[in-house]
């Protein structure tokens, strides 16, 4: 028994523990600071609940304690390995995990913007030092069309050019230290398709717009709080409230063009959304058979698939109207 008792204590077993972890409310403030705060421009007053929710992770586990979460029944056991793969240390995943972060708060500004109709504008991020047009754009610019066709996102750059042939010449205009200029490139062939032009550039969509958006969250890793983040801004800079009095919850990943993505850890995300006060919470439709399996009772679960359906589904609850469901 004493050894037992000494081995179940001291030496961590191969599993970290998944559990409800923190909700934030993003239309609300941590330690007196706007959790998404917008500046340079008059803000619509909010009153209400569009909670982001995480997953805690508990890791260096021994015995005892890891029994002891697989029969709490709030938290789950998973092999190490998923959460900290064996080829990177915990400091690296970290790192990402931040980085995915910051990736998320840029494409939920976009997403907003894109769905407000605001101005976004569509830089070159890099320029392949061996690609087409290396000798005619430069990083920073501002791209304005291909081939006479106007391109607002980088989808629409990628489109543009594959529909033509490597040695078409095409037309690129642009802007450069805020003048416009055209220069001509003759398209290469895409490496992964050699029938299919390519310009080798990657370009970048940019808020253009006279107000800052800052995302003030600290000490949260991951992307998956991107659909809750793009709601946030649509609110403050809409009229009207889209939580609509109701406590909302939700979850999902989002890119610029306002498409949501699924997430891990759902379960845990139910239970602290329910535990925090949500009746309403936001599922990525990819997410909907896992989510009905472990629904909390008295929260209501809303199919989404963009940041556009999740607009109306809130829309459509506050004025009594349905929303699509998970069921």
């Amino acid at each position: 028994m004493v050894v037992l008792g000494v081995t179940g204590s001291v030496v961590t077993v191969p599993f970290a523990a998944l559990g409800p972890g923190p909700t934030y409310n993003t239309l609300g403030d941590v330690d007196g600071v706007p959790v998404v705060q917008i500046d340079g421009t008059e803000v619509d007053p909010t009153t209400g609940h569009l909670n982001m929710t995480t997953v805690a992770v508990r890791d260096q586990l021994n015995l005892f304690e890891a029994l002891g979460f697989w029969a709490s029944g709030r938290q789950g056991l998973v092999p190490r390995e998923e959460v900290y793969p064996p080829d990177k240390t915990k400091e690296e995943v970290q790192e990402g995990n931040q980085a995915d972060f910051e990736e998320s708060e840029s494409s939920a500004e976009l997403a907003a913007l894109h769905h407000l109709d605001l101005p976004v504008s569509l830089a070159v991020a890099s320029v392949a030092d061996d690609g087409p047009a290396v000798d005619v754009l430069n990083v920073g610019d501002t791209l304005v069309s291909v081939g006479g066709t106007p391109v607002a996102t980088a989808a629409a750059v990628r489109e543009a050019v594959s529909s033509r042939a490597p040695g078409d010449s095409v037309d690129i205009e642009y802007v450069r230290d805020g003048i416009t200029q055209t220069g001509s490139v003759v398209l290469g062939a895409r490496p992964d398709d050699d029938t299919k032009g390519y310009l080798g550039v990657t370009p970048e969509e940019q808020p253009d717009v006279p107000f800052e958006v800052k995302f003030n969250l600290a000490d949260v890793g991951g992307p998956s709080a991107g659909l809750m983040f793009s709601l946030a801004v649509v609110d403050k800079l809409s009229p009207g409230e889209l939580s609509n009095g109701e406590f909302v919850a939700g979850t999902g990943t989002i890119d610029a063009e306002g498409t949501v993505g699924p997430i891990g850890g759902i379960p845990y995300k139910l239970i602290a959304a329910r535990e925090a006060g949500a009746t309403t919470f936001l599922v990525p439709d990819a997410n909907c058979g896992e989510a009905q399996q472990n629904v909390p009772d008295g929260l209501r679960l809303v199919r989404v698939e963009s940041l556009d359906s999740a607009v109306d589904s809130l829309q459509a609850i506050g004025s009594g109207g349905d929303a699509p469901s998970c069921s």
